[in-house]
């Protein structure tokens, strides 16, 4: 694999839908993010959720750092209609394999939604828009999308997304669940490749077409 000099963002923008826009994530969207977060924390018991404003600010730093070497791509997730913040996502563990200044692989991760935006269709289209990126403006050979192995929900989710279950990584990374974080979890990995995306597309913007 080549190590190649990139820009931070690789050039990406705020991408916009229908519904949503993804915002590139900015210091000043702590206190936001620790607010729209909720007292109702049922639905992040595998996964890292401000739980409030400081903690989101170490999130947000740390976020920044990796992406600031080129190691993530974040953003925020906002509703078109009433300019509310609704939750975060990423791109992460971006790959290069032909000396290209872009990725040509890379994941979809660290997605969480505020309690009343999720079931909405939010998570759809954040994926439609990423998974577009990907593979139209970056022509990305394969985009991964991984969970914990015990998450049922957030496997249900993928699996409804069209993307492909390649099996279980064992011991893959460390934990996100609360008093877990120096213990080695399970992965469920999940894929769409370069051949599969304009059928996933296609079943994407269905899903989303049944919603309005």
């Amino acid at each position: 694999m080549t190590s190649v000099p990139f820009e931070p963002r690789y050039g990406v923008t705020t991408l916009v839908g229908t519904a949503i826009e993804l915002e590139g994530l900015a210091a000043h969207h702590s206190s936001e993010l620790a607010e729209v977060a909720g007292d109702d924390r049922s639905t992040y018991g595998f996964t890292t959720v401000p739980r409030d404003v400081d903690h989101a600010q170490r999130i947000v730093a740390d976020l920044l750092e990796e992406e600031r070497h080129g190691r993530t791509v974040n953003f925020v997730i906002r509703d078109r209609g009433s300019g509310a913040l609704l939750g975060a996502t990423r791109f992460l563990t971006p790959r290069f394999y032909f000396a290209r200044s872009v990725p040509d692989a890379i994941e979809i991760g660290g997605t969480w939604l505020a309690p009343r935006a999720q079931r909405t269709g939010a998570n759809t289209e954040a994926k439609l828009l990423l998974l577009s990126w990907a593979f139209d403006h970056w022509g990305v050979v394969r985009v991964d999308l991984k969970t914990d192995a015990r998450n049922l929900r957030s496997r249900a989710a993928i699996e409804r997304l069209g993307a492909h279950f390649e099996g279980i990584l064992r011991s893959w990374q460390s934990s996100h669940v609360d008093g877990e974080q120096d213990q080695p979890r399970d992965s469920a990995m999940y894929s769409v490749i370069r051949d599969e995306w304009p059928h996933v597309q296609i079943h994407l913007e269905a899903l989303l077409s049944s919603r309005r």
